[in-house]
This record gives structure tokens, C-alpha cells and sequence, in this order.
């Protein structure tokens, strides 16, 4: 089966992320392609093509003016506020609509899609084998968080035909989706498989469902909100060997044989 991995690079943070990315899985998942996606030219994917990345570059959809308006930065957030935590002041919503654009990869069969806040910690080849539409549930603070579907990793069968009925379905007048193509997504395929959560665990899992947090079991680790590279965010300390395992992967060195859950030492 002709399959892939994939992510998406839109600007000069998010290819640090993809170089980190790009590396755990060549530490765990060396058999399979990879390709990098890129909204546009940037130094870093020089060394994303040296460490064996096809670099891809894509257009954004062509949306309309209103549908850019209504989901520009500024009108997302102060319609749909993030309250849990702190999206980086590089995150431009649109982007996030620029993943539509794997569906027009039809060489492949399959297409294991990962956020370049990713980081991918033991083997995840048994994805390929998962249908579309396949992702894991946005699993961060409570159980209550299990019917919602996040769109960090997901498993897709491309199809052009499927891209633009995607197109048709996406932009019509007033529509708004408050979590971008997360929100899209969901409702496009409303009988999404459920992935199990340790193949996109969100860091807020780490101190606030510690009891899922088991090493031995979780596959993907995903920096949501705020990321292991920014300096000055307030979860730094909480998130401290987070962000040790994300800088041992980007530096080549190893990934731990285990990240125990916060407070583990006492309970």
C-alpha cells in the first residue's frame, strides 16, 4: 500500500516543530515517507529536505473574502475565545484550513496526517490501516472532552473528488468554524473513527488526567496550545519534561525510556 506521513509548515515556528516532528519519526517509524507541506518558502526546509523530507509547497484554499474575514485571528478569537490555554501569537487560524489540501495526494492510499506541534514516540505504522475518516478524541482536561474529535493527527484517503466537495461544503455564507478545520472536520465526517487517545495525547493530559498519562502505552505526544519552544509561556515549569522529551528528539539525541506522570513520586 502507497502511504505517507504528513504534516504542514506555515511559517518559520512551525518548521522548528516539523524538524522535531520529522526526526521522532525517523527514530521510530523509518520506513515510511514523509512530506512536508509549506504555505512558503522558508530557510528551514532546507534541513527538513536534508533529513529526507519531500517538501511540498501549497496554495491557501481559495476561500472567500467573507469566510477569511470571519475566521481571521482577530474575529475567531473574540468570537470563540480558547479559555484553557494559550494559542501563540504566531498561530493564524486560516492556516489550519491548508491541511484540506492532502486530499489532492491521490498517488497515495492512505495518509497519516500530524500536526507539526507532533512529536511521535514509538511506532505508529498500524495507522496506515486505519479507514478514513480515523482520529482520536480532543482528550485534554476531562472525560467529558471523549466525543470530540482533535484534528492533530488523523487518517485520510485522498480523493481530488472528496477535495472539492470539501470545498462546496466549507465556505457558504455565514458559516463560521470556531475551531477551524478541526471544527470542519467533525462535521464532515460525522461518523469519525475513534482513535485511541495515546495516538495524539495532548500535553494537558500530563497534569490534568495524570492517570492516563502511562509512558508504555502512548504513541504521539501533541504540544496543543502553547509549545515547548517558546520561552516565556506560564505552563513551562508544569510542562518541564514535556518539554526535555520535545528538545532530546530535536537535538538527535533519544526518547526517554520513560516520562512518569506529574506527581507520580507520591502517589
Amino acid at each position: 500500500m502507497n502511504v505517507a506521513f504528513v504534516t504542514l509548515v506555515t511559517n518559520e515556528d512551525y518548521a522548528l516543530g516539523a524538524l522535531a516532528l520529522v526526526r521522532s519519526l525517523r527514530l521510530t517509524n523509518p520506513d515510511f515517507p514523509s512530506i512536508v507541506m509549506a504555505t512558503r518558502d522558508l530557510p528551514q526546509l532546507q534541513e527538513l529536505a536534508r533529513e529526507g523530507c519531500e517538501i511540498r509547497f501549497v496554495d491557501r484554499l481559495p476561500l472567500s473574502a467573507e469566510f477569511e474575514d470571519r475566521h481571521s485571528r482577530g474575529k475567531l478569537h473574540g468570537r470563540a475565545p480558547y479559555t484553557k490555554g494559550t494559542k501563540p501569537i504566531f498561530h493564524d487560524p486560516l492556516d489550519n484550513f491548508c491541511k484540506l489540501r492532502l486530499w489532492e495526494y491521490e498517488e497515495f492510499e492512505r495518509i497519516v496526517f500530524l500536526d507539526a506541534d507532533t512529536i511521535v514516540v514509538k511506532n505508529i505504522e498500524k495507522l496506515f490501516w486505519y479507514p478514513e475518516f480515523s482520529a482520536a478524541p480532543n482528550l485534554y482536561e476531562t472525560l467529558n472532552d471523549m466525543h470530540r474529535l482533535n484534528s492533530g493527527v488523523f487518517v485520510a484517503e485522498p480523493s481530488k473528488r472528496t477535495f472539492q466537495d470539501m470545498l462546496c461544503t466549507l465556505d457558504i455564507p455565514d458559516k463560521f468554524w470556531k475551531r477551524t478545520d478541526q471544527t470542519f472536520l467533525e462535521s464532515y465526517f460525522p461518523d469519525w473513527h475513534g482513535l485511541p487517545y495515546v495516538f495524539n495525547a495532548l500535553q494537558y493530559i500530563y497534569f490534568h488526567l495524570p492517570q492516563l498519562w502511562r509512558w508504555e502505552s502512548i504513541r504521539v505526544v501533541h504540544y496543543q496550545y502553547e509549545k515547548p519552544w517558546e520561552t516565556n509561556h506560564v505552563r513551562r515549569e508544569q510542562l518541564k519534561p514535556l518539554i526535555d522529551l520535545w528538545y532530546s528528539v530535536l537535538e538527535n539525541r533519544t526518547i526517554p525510556v520513560d516520562v512518569p506522570p506529574l506527581n507520580s513520586g507520591s502517589s
